[in-house]
């Protein structure tokens, strides 16, 4: 398993500064945070690019700066607008495969929020699978707290449904947060999970830089052989987790150990 870590840990800085801050930090992997729709274009993605190839540095995935608005955006009940949110994810996903990515993470929708049925919410998904297919990335559904994902059975239902038209990004902080066991989310993403968001825990604080709590690393690295997981490890935190950057080495250099 390769490790990496998100810019959005730095966030609000810069996405480009927080890139150049982390790759001087050791990080060669990286998933990408676009924050406004410039940063979609062409020549910020050339430059990114660009600044990672000098320090040989990859890019597992993108996470889209209209997150909280997918609810409406890709899973609302008017078609026009989703006809234009679908136009618009596309462009995330050939962004991430500009960078060499793969996918594009997925919110979705909050719990009890809409109209659509869980079926017609994951055949709503299948339909932005296939309509980004040809762009050589494709949308992750996520385990976000507060969230229809956020709950392992629906994940399970829209696994048996979708198939391979279907990917998921575990991550282990919003497990935490609505009291799901992680391994319980894992198992209901089964062999579609293509994705892990890493953080850390220690009572009364969910959400820590890996190795500053008290989370099974090596534990989790079973689980995921258990399941033969084989995609990237990347940390994702919220910058008040942490406080000077050398702890972001510090991270890195414990996820490594954890994961080599």
């Amino acid at each position: 398993m390769e490790t990496g870590i998100s810019t959005a840990c730095l966030y609000p800085m810069e996405t480009e500064r927080a890139l150049d801050l982390l790759l001087g930090l050791g990080f060669r992997r990286f998933e990408v945070f676009l924050n406004c729709e410039s940063e979609l274009q062409r020549p910020f993605l050339r430059e990114l690019k660009a600044r990672a190839h000098e320090y040989g540095a990859v890019f597992t995935s993108v996470h889209p700066f209209t997150s909280a608005m997918e609810s409406s955006l890709l899973f609302g009940n008017y078609p026009r607008r989703t006809a234009e949110a679908f136009a618009f994810y596309r462009r995330y996903c050939e962004a991430a495969a500009y960078l060499g990515g793969k996918y594009v993470v997925i919110h979705g929708q909050p719990l009890g929020h809409g109209a659509l049925s869980d079926r017609e919410y994951w055949e709503r998904f299948g339909q932005m699978t296939h309509f980004t297919r040809d762009t050589g990335a494709r949308p992750a559904q996520e385990n976000v707290r507060n969230l229809r994902a956020s709950d392992p059975a629906f994940l399970q239902g829209m696994r048996a449904y979708l198939g391979e038209d279907c990917a998921f990004v575990l991550d282990v902080k919003q497990c935490r947060m609505m009291d799901h066991p992680v391994e319980e989310v894992a198992r209901a993403m089964g062999d579609r999970l293509c994705h892990v968001h890493l953080s850390d825990c220690r009572e009364g604080r969910p959400c820590l830089l890996p190795g500053a709590g008290a989370f099974d690393l090596a534990g989790f690295r079973a689980l995921l052989e258990e399941l033969h997981y084989q995609g990237a490890v990347i940390t994702e935190v919220y910058r008040d987790n942490f406080g000077g950057t050398e702890e972001l080495e510090q991270a890195r250099q414990a996820v490594e150990e954890a994961f080599r």
